[in-house]
Parts: structure tokens; C-alpha cells; sequence
């Protein structure tokens, strides 16, 4: 059809209109991809403290639970990261490891535990994260006037698995925002 020489299409408005929708800068679009990200990376998270918790193997304390998520605010998109706390949170647990010697035996440490120490192991959850850092970065080798307190290997665990998790979860995002715009075309 050719009108006051304009070509229209029919239906090319309603097509415009619908691209309009699905442009980022608009609220709806923007609200739901925000939900999908989140969605998908809690799973991702959910995943990777499953795997660092059987990876840790014995782990009383829970230090399983400092793999964090977050959603970024200006751009879409997120991570995963292991949790850097600055304070303490207010959960804490009398734990206190079970000692391996039989009763009369020699050996272990004589010297009484110092109250710092007794607040790092009452640390819980995700306080923990430093147990994480120290098995994924590893520790030098410590030498005291008691003798080598040794070193812990670096493993780099969270370097190999948390690349395939977020690799999953934006294969999961890609396929919800398909879905999206397929519902939106059709309806």
C-alpha cells in the first residue's frame, strides 16, 4: 500500500511496537532478564558450595556455606565469588576437634589453646571463607620457634569449577531470554 508517497507495511507497526518492548532499556525487559540472572546464578552458587563441600570433605563448621552471589546494578550480567567477610557475624559454634590420641599417649600439642584461637574455630558458615582462600590459593610454609607448622598445597579447586558452572548458567540465561522474546513475538 502506498499512501502520500509512504510505503507501509501492514503489521510493521505492531512489529515495531513489540521490538520496542524487548528493547534492555525498558523497565519489563529489564526487570525480567534481572530475575533470570538471579535465578540462575543462585543455582550456579547453590552448585558450587555442593562441590566445594565435597570437595573439603570433612567439614563440621560449614565453611561450604561463603559462596556468594551477585547481581550487577549498571550492567546485566553477575558472578561468583568465595566470600570475603570484613567482621564476624554474630553465629558461632563450641566445636572443638576430636583428639586422635589415645588416652596416656605421647604426642600433640601441650601448650593450651589461645583465645584467639578458640574464636577462629568458633567461627561458622560463611565466616569461613578464609578456609576456602587457603585451600584454593595455599599457604606458605610457617616456621615457629615450636617447629614447621607446614603448608597447605594450591589446588586452585574454585579455578576449575566455577568457570563451568558460569559457563552453564549463561548457556540457561541465553536460553530463558530466547524463550522471552519467542513469548513476546507470539503474544
Amino acid at each position: 500500500m502506498e499512501q502520500n508517497g509512504d510505503i507501509q507495511v501492514s503489521g510493521f507497526i505492531e512489529k515495531q511496537a513489540m521490538f520496542e518492548h524487548l528493547l534492555t532499556y525498558e523497565p519489563g525487559f529489564e526487570k525480567n532478564f534481572r530475575s533470570v540472572i538471579r535465578k540462575v546464578l543462585q543455582e550456579a552458587r547453590k552448585n558450587l558450595s555442593r562441590d566445594a563441600a565435597s570437595y573439603i570433605q570433612d567439614d563440621p563448621r560449614k565453611a561450604a556455606k561463603a559462596v556468594k552471589h551477585t547481581v550487577y546494578k549498571q550492567v546485566f550480567g553477575g558472578n561468583v565469588s568465595i566470600l570475603n567477610k570484613r567482621k564476624a557475624s554474630n553465629i558461632r559454634t563450641n566445636y572443638v576437634p576430636t583428639r586422635t590420641l589415645q588416652p596416656g599417649q605421647r604426642g600433640g600439642n601441650r601448650r593450651p589453646r589461645s583465645q584467639r584461637t578458640r574464636q577462629v574455630d568458633s567461627y561458622y558458615g560463611s565466616d569461613r571463607g578464609f578456609i576456602l582462600r587457603f585451600l584454593n590459593q595455599g599457604t606458605v610454609t610457617r616456621d615457629t620457634r615450636y617447629g614447621s607448622r607446614g603448608a597447605l598445597r594450591r589446588t586452585d579447586w574454585f579455578g576449575h569449577t566455577a568457570p563451568w558452572h558460569m559457563e552453564q548458567a549463561a548457556s540457561e540465561v541465553a536460553a530463558a531470554i530466547n524463550e522471552y522474546v519467542k513469548q513476546q513475538a507470539n503474544g
